[in-house]
């Protein structure tokens, strides 16, 4: 309903968004730098953040700019079974048929891989998130799945992207061999202070207006509330449009935020 109130074109803060309309954070930037380097090195990547920090979003926006003819991205998501359900779901996301025992779809995975890198000379990337949720056997057979020629060469990019619970689970003693392995560590934080501002404007501008929405002391409100957590920002923003709207009013006030925000718990 306020989309015609204030000139909108699009809800400003869904979920439906392009890669390239993603807004340029400071951690974003950082991450593209440190994926590229991982990417180049072909070992073992580990992202994390905080559930809504927008850390698979800056990921799929890093991605998004691989070339195709060059890179073969493999995604998995909510990896929660066992190792045979993880390679069947990489195997699936592969395009290969996928096998009956835990030895066949292993060889399978590592010749598909070998035929990307050697025949068509491709990069291939496998990317698994919510990796938190993965089980201490599935971690170790994703290490050795990017073992090639007795360590000789890498030929399988590893990234796994998980809550913070997965930087501390992978600094026990259990997962040193793992550990070894990992070329880039980065903990994805949400928006700051100075960004919050920038980032209603972008997103504002994506909808359609240059108009500076939401008042000063609104912008406060909104990053007390939610520590800068993108996904946070955007439902509290939303709710606070709307409570702006019903008020009449051009503008987004801090008494309009705290008004929204019940509705967003």
């Amino acid at each position: 309903m306020y989309r015609k109130h204030f000139g909108l074109n699009r809800h400003p803060f869904g979920k439906e968004i392009e890669p390239e309309e993603l807004f340029p954070s400071s951690g974003s930037q950082e991450l593209a730098v440190r994926l590229g380097h991982l990417i180049e090195m072909r070992g073992i990547g580990l992202v994390t953040g905080d559930s809504g920090s927008g850390k698979t979003s800056a990921c799929r926006k890093v991605v998004s700019t691989l070339h195709t003819g060059l890179h073969r991205v493999v995604y998995v998501a909510h990896s929660t079974g066992n190792v045979m359900d993880v390679y069947k779901s990489i195997a699936w996301e592969m395009g290969l048929s996928v096998e009956r025992s835990r030895a066949a779809l292993y060889r399978q995975i590592r010749t598909e891989v070998s035929r990307l890198c050697i025949e068509a000379r491709c990069r291939p990337l496998l990317i698994i998130d919510e990796a938190h949720h993965l089980r201490p056997d599935v971690l170790e057979d994703l290490r050795l799945l990017t073992n090639y020629q007795m360590d000789a060469e890498n030929r399988l990019c590893l990234l796994l992207i998980g809550q913070p619970e997965l930087r501390r689970r992978l600094g026990m003693a259990v997962y040193e061999a793992i550990c070894q392995r990992i070329v880039i560590r980065y903990h994805f934080g949400g928006l700051t202070r100075d960004e919050l501002s920038a980032y209603l404007l972008h997103r504002l501008r994506l909808a359609g207006t240059e108009l500076p929405v939401f008042e000063p002391a609104a912008q406060e409100a909104i990053f007390q509330a939610t520590g800068g957590l993108p996904r946070k920002v955007n439902l509290l923003a939303h709710h606070a449009l709307m409570a702006a709207a019903l008020a009449r009013s051009k503008t987004v006030t801090a008494e309009h935020v705290q008004a929204a925000l019940p509705e967003v718990g």
